[in-house]
């Protein structure tokens, strides 16, 4: 059974941090590029962050550069999200998923091959 199942989520006071977690199972996910996509109440979905399979290379949106940070553990299977100086427009619904290539920007033409359920973060004071 090919999942991805996102942790880490939850209420924080603006200017806070989360990690976001994703555990893989099913898959080589070793081999394959990561990405964290959120939606907001409303919207649609935001591309987030990438990271390539052997994670020596990233890229983040414009939004979030310079205070998220998006890693893997190949050997755990596992993909973060470091996410600080968070704001209310952080708030969203964090997906991870795969992608069969790199992502740099926010394409509309993407493909995201193996979604997660989500993690919600809400930030608010």
């Amino acid at each position: 059974e090919v999942q991805l199942v996102e942790s880490g989520g939850g209420l924080v006071q603006p200017g806070g941090s989360l990690r976001l977690s994703c555990a893989a199972s099913g898959f080589s996910f070793s081999t394959h590029i990561m990405n964290w996509v959120r939606q907001a109440p409303g919207k649609g979905r935001e591309w987030v962050s990438a990271i390539n399979a052997g994670g020596d290379r990233t890229s983040s949106a414009d939004s979030v550069k310079g205070r998220f940070t998006i890693s893997r553990d190949n050997a755990k299977n596992a993909l973060y999200l470091q996410m600080n100086s968070l704001n209310a427009e952080d708030t969203a619904v964090y997906y991870c998923a795969t992608t069969t290539v790199m992502v740099y920007n926010d394409n509309a033409c993407t493909t995201y091959n193996v979604w997660g359920q989500g993690t919600q973060v809400t930030v608010s004071s």
